[in-house]
């Protein structure tokens, strides 16, 4: 009997790892047996966070690269796989969240979050899929995982974040119709949405939008670890089981 249940042996790609769920997951995957390639444009960060890996006996390699750009993108993969050997799971992860009323909105916010959240991914997708078609057909595990971190935001349309509605659940179709498209091959296409996690997505935001997100929220949010943890758990499903998509909100928060 295989045993899918660890990843050893394996390679996970993950970006947006320099904070955050990125960060964590990466860390969640090491534990679990994977090799790590992580990918984020603040190289000093997952330079770190790859020493901590490879100090705690781990394998993990640290790639400067912004998604947004498809020849950044391309190349990172083939870094992954040139470095490491092979491609088994990929994590996309890396996103922004800007949000604030449509009405009067600074455009380059909107082509941000479209180009990150959306073409990002699509080019992370693009270019790995070989890869994880690969895996899927040379591993003893006999399957491969592409996990799309999208957002609670992918479900429920709210006042004030339009567009990074809009990019979310693109995220969802596309990861629905991909799933379609390779899961007799066993490469699995999972989808997370999480509810509000305590990260410096907010951060990114204009001051007066910050102030407002801080005005509401009266409630206690989840850590990294909690959709790090979730995240390991689906890759980690034997290979007859697929973990579709996990909803993941904070106890306290209503919508």
């Amino acid at each position: 009997m295989t045993n899918t249940q660890n990843l050893n042996g394996t390679v996970a790609l993950v970006t947006g790892a320099s904070s955050g769920i990125g960060e964590a997951t990466a860390l969640a995957l090491a534990e679990q047996g994977a090799a790590v390639a992580m990918a984020a444009r603040r190289k000093d960060r997952i330079d770190a966070l790859a020493a901590r890996i490879t100090d705690g006996g781990g394998t993990a390699v640290a790639i400067e690269a912004d998604v947004s750009s498809q020849e950044q993108a391309q190349a990172l993969v083939d870094k992954a796989v040139a470095d490491l050997g092979r491609l088994d799971t990929l994590i996309n992860n890396a996103g922004v969240m800007l949000l604030g009323p449509a009405v009067g909105a600074p455009l380059e916010e909107w082509e941000r979050m479209i180009s990150v959240n959306v073409h990002g991914l699509l080019y992370c997708a693009h270019a790995a899929h070989p890869h994880l078609l690969k895996a899927a057909g040379d591993s003893p595990r006999q399957v491969a995982d592409m996990v799309n971190i999208s957002s609670v935001a992918g479900r429920v349309a709210r006042s004030g974040s339009g567009v990074y509605n809009a990019t979310k659940w693109g995220v969802g179709a596309f990861s629905e119709s991909l799933r379609q498209e390779v899961t007799r091959r066993h490469v699995r296409v999972s989808l997370v949405e999480p509810g509000a996690v305590a990260t410096e997505l907010v951060s990114h935001n204009r001051p007066e939008i910050r102030e407002a997100m801080a005005a509401g929220d009266d409630f206690e949010k989840m850590v990294p670890e909690d959709i790090a943890d979730a995240i390991a758990f689906v890759v980690t499903r034997p290979w007859r089981v697929a973990i579709n998509d996990v909803l993941i909100r904070p106890t306290e928060q209503e919508r």
